[in-house]
């Protein structure tokens, strides 16, 4: 079956919606509507840096992408960072992921960024097999201060 990625309208908001609290809810991350009305006013929104993108499988949405251009001042240039990547688990292994992940590579390129950036769990391992299929990990560890 075709994957077509598209930035998502006002008539994908529910499965938008209905994939982006899975993807919290796998990450342990508490959701409610006012977060999610503002990401999804931040993807609609051309001023503002984080983009978004959906996967439609037939006729199903079944996954989503978040992302946005980085400074990455020690080489002077903009790359692009992905944020959010999430598919539906009944639609994993049919290479939904991949065609994300094609989209903002497609992106990048059309845009100048010379390299993609993203982090994940530890433990996402089923992601991780993606992505060490698509990408090249980095020796970096990423470390966090909540406020």
């Amino acid at each position: 079956m075709t994957i077509t990625v598209f930035v998502p309208l006002e008539a994908e908001r529910s499965a938008w919606r209905r994939l982006f609290d899975g993807y919290a809810a796998f990450y342990k991350v508490p959701m409610d509507d006012a977060i999610a009305g503002r990401v999804w006013s931040w993807i609609h929104d051309p001023k503002h840096p984080v983009e978004g993108v959906v996967a439609r499988r037939g006729s199903e949405i079944v996954g989503l992408a978040h992302f946005r251009a980085m400074p990455s001042p020690l080489r002077g240039v903009e790359i692009g960072f992905l944020d959010d990547l999430f598919v539906d688990p009944a639609g994993r292994g049919a290479r939904i992921g991949e065609a994300l992940i094609a989209h903002v590579v497609e992106t990048a390129k059309t845009r100048g960024w010379p390299r993609i950036r993203w982090i994940t769990g530890d433990d996402n391992y089923r992601a991780r097999t993606l992505y060490d299929r698509v990408a090249k990990k980095t020796a970096w560890n990423t470390y966090e201060i909540t406020l």
